[in-house]
């Protein structure tokens, strides 16, 4: 596939133009034009470009790519390093943030709902929060240890729980990653629980007095989906080969 096809289909599919975003959504690194084979993961970190190299991909696809607001400008030390394996190797990286977050289907929230059995009402908040996160409900209510298990066999990780009372959970919102200051647009929509990735010393104190429970599931777990989602349908779709790879962080 001619790779700035690749990118028109990319862009239109995840509608990038919707977004203000922390840094560029697209095509970040351009590399060669044929695209044969693409390598997804969660982050564009060393280990993946090196595992991408060695199985020969042609491009690799992101959810947390380069060029984020607010860092250095400048191109050396790590930066340095990953971008040279790039350029050395002529494969394109692609990163996706916000826009991966809040697709309807491939998305890292939908993809969540998906595997947690949540059926999904709509977006946390379409104005503010750019439609990223959900709110949904549950199919029969659960306490907070019981949905908490069911977290840990889902995503493969322990989540840390902080209980809002001894309610049972039912109605939920969620956002994946770093989304956990959420919780107050979370409390303002009457939901029993909400769910993210990371945690906050303050997040602790909203759950606990305005008695709403947290779960904190792992801003690395709770973000595979979506670019395993998107890789799988862009073979679907193209017959591109893909590969998704999970790399292991404890976050």
């Amino acid at each position: 596939m001619n790779l700035y096809e690749l990118e028109t289909y990319l862009n239109k599919l995840l509608n990038i133009s919707k977004f203000r975003d922390y840094g560029p959504n697209g095509l970040q690194v351009e590399g060669k034009v044929e695209v044969r084979k693409i390598i997804t993961g969660v982050t564009a970190s060393q280990p993946l470009l090196d595992a991408a190299v060695g199985l020969g991909a042609d491009a690799i696809l992101v959810h947390h790519g380069y060029f984020w607001k607010n860092e250095a400008s400048v191109i050396r030390g790590m930066k340095k390093r990953r971008i040279a394996t790039l350029l050395k190797h002529d494969i394109s990286l692609f990163g996706y943030h916000l826009p991966l977050d809040a697709h309807p289907e491939l998305g890292n929230n939908a993809q969540l709902a998906k595997l947690l059995g949540i059926q999904v009402d709509g977006v946390m908040d379409e104005r503010e929060l750019q439609g990223v996160g959900n709110v949904g409900s549950l199919p029969e209510p659960q306490t907070l240890k019981a949905f908490g298990k069911q977290v840990a066999d889902v995503l493969g990780r322990e989540p840390l729980l902080i209980a809002g009372g001894d309610k049972p959970i039912q109605r939920i919102a969620w956002c994946s990653g770093g989304a956990q200051s959420y919780i107050q647009q979370a409390f303002g929509l009457g939901v029993d629980a909400y769910l993210s990735g990371e945690v906050s010393e303050h997040t602790v104190h909203s759950a606990r007095e305005n008695g709403i429970h947290y779960i904190a599931a792992g801003h690395h777990a709770t973000e595979r989906y979506g670019i395993k989602a998107l890789g799988e349908h862009l073979s679907a779709q193209f017959g591109l080969e893909h590969i998704f790879l999970d790399l292991d962080n404890p976050v």
